[in-house]
């Protein structure tokens, strides 16, 4: 980097910073597991398998608290009901868009044939099943299509990052977009995010129709990433069922309690965090104008990609300063598969890069539209699903302290970058 950005950023402030607890329902279930067990005993759920059947149990590439437990409950279930379960990832474009990448997104998660005791059958070979009046095509992956005599999704319900409506993401998404591989994520994403909140459920509703989609198993997670909600949904329920449990999963959304920052750092993005690598839901940066809510936040600045994305860097387009380790751990090509498959390529662009995290954190602050630098509203998380314990600058002290859901648990501090400018890990 030239010497002339070094010189312009060496005289900025960065703020001292005080680490602050926010407050927010904290109901869990104690053991998800056991309840998930009951749930498959109610009628519509595992009474719908019968002996001697392929079951393809659908899983997807978030990091949704509890999957592998959840996927390996229901492949005990499965067997119990004398059965033969085998896990296929549904997760549309992710992993690179390659059977191999996307089973390797599964074993991060704790999922493959060793652990899970059902073997991973992956593939992006699709069979079309259909089309929508407008002429989309309805796609679902080859391999479940050809062998599965019943089919089980198993997924999060949370708000989406790109649109509103009464069904976001969940058990419908991952039928219409994460079971329809590439192809079908292509297809639901082809006339844009304005028309999503009545493709996605038309479109599963049709494979719902079409496949041996025999339950759901949908979760919901408190603002702490904890399952506080797991339940069977019988496929003739899924919409219905989805729509409450989603206004559910908006009421329990983790987010940060206040209306403007100046500067938003942000630890890590990723694909096993948010589609979009960062929940705009948290963020206020939304990649489309179809979905809106969150902080008014000036500047962002974007530290590293999770070891868990591979190099997916989908969503550094969103926030405005990046660094050089994050810039030389990015694969292009996984990143762009993203764009190219969703038809929003904002979010696949690299940001401005700076050579360090100071440095990045600098120019934020240096470009965050204020008179004294010293007055920056300056927050730093490691994640949009970690904001239990998340810092603020010393200026949001006073605000914070009389916030009744806030806990101020340090006193202030200055920053620590080592010799090469980066935070310690």
């Amino acid at each position: 980097m030239s010497k002339m950005i070094q010189d312009m950023l060496a005289p900025i402030p960065i703020p001292k910073m005080v680490r602050i607890k926010q407050k927010f329902d904290n109901s869990k279930l104690d053991d998800p597991v056991a309840v998930l067990r009951e749930e498959l005993k109610k009628p519509g759920g595992i009474d719908s398998i019968r002996p001697g059947q392929q079951v393809a149990i659908a899983v997807g590439s978030r990091g949704v608290a509890n999957i592998a437990a959840f996927t390996k409950t229901v492949v005990e279930a499965v067997k119990a009901a004398g059965a033969h379960p085998f896990i296929v990832p549904c997760m549309g474009s992710h992993g690179g868009a390659t059977a191999e990448g996307q089973a390797e997104v599964l074993k991060h998660l704790g999922i493959d044939e060793t652990t899970m005791g059902a073997p991973v059958r992956s593939s992006m070979e699709v069979v079309k099943i259909d089309q929508m009046e407008n002429g989309l095509p309805v796609y679902v992956d080859k391999i479940t299509h050809d062998n599965a005599d019943a089919i089980i999704v198993i997924n999060r319900v949370k708000p989406h990052t790109a649109f509103r409506g009464p069904i976001e993401s969940g058990i419908m998404k991952m039928i219409s977009i994460g079971l329809g591989k590439q192809k079908g994520a292509e297809a639901c994403h082809q006339l844009g995010f304005k028309y999503m909140a009545d493709f996605v459920p038309k479109m599963a509703q049709l494979m719902i129709n079409k496949l041996p989609i025999v339950f759901g198993v949908a979760a919901v997670e408190n603002a702490y990433d904890e399952t506080c909600h797991v339940e069977v949904l019988p496929a003739a329920n899924i919409y219905e069922r989805e729509v409450e449990l989603q206004a559910m999963a908006k009421r329990r959304m983790p987010k940060l309690l206040f209306d403007q920052i100046d500067v938003l750092v942000i630890d890590y993005i990723g694909k096993n965090i948010s589609g979009d690598g960062m929940d705009p839901n948290v963020t206020g940066r939304y990649p489309t104008p179809y979905a809106s809510g969150g902080p008014d936040v000036n500047k962002m600045v974007v530290l590293d990609v999770t070891k868990e994305s591979k190099g997916n860097a989908n969503g550094v387009g969103t926030a405005d300063f990046t660094t050089r380790r994050l810039a030389n751990k990015m694969d292009f090509e996984a990143t762009y598969l993203n764009g190219l498959t969703s038809t929003v390529c904002a979010p696949t662009k690299l940001a401005t890069t700076l050579e360090s995290d100071e440095l990045a954190i600098k120019a934020a602050v240096k470009t965050c539209n204020v008179l004294d630098f010293t007055t920056c509203r300056l927050v730093r998380i490691r994640d949009t699903l970690h904001l239990g314990e998340i810092e603020i600058s010393v200026p949001m002290l006073e605000e914070a302290q009389s916030h009744p859901g806030i806990e101020i648990v340090s006193e202030p501090y200055e920053w620590t970058f080592d010799s090469e400018g980066y935070l310690p890990k």
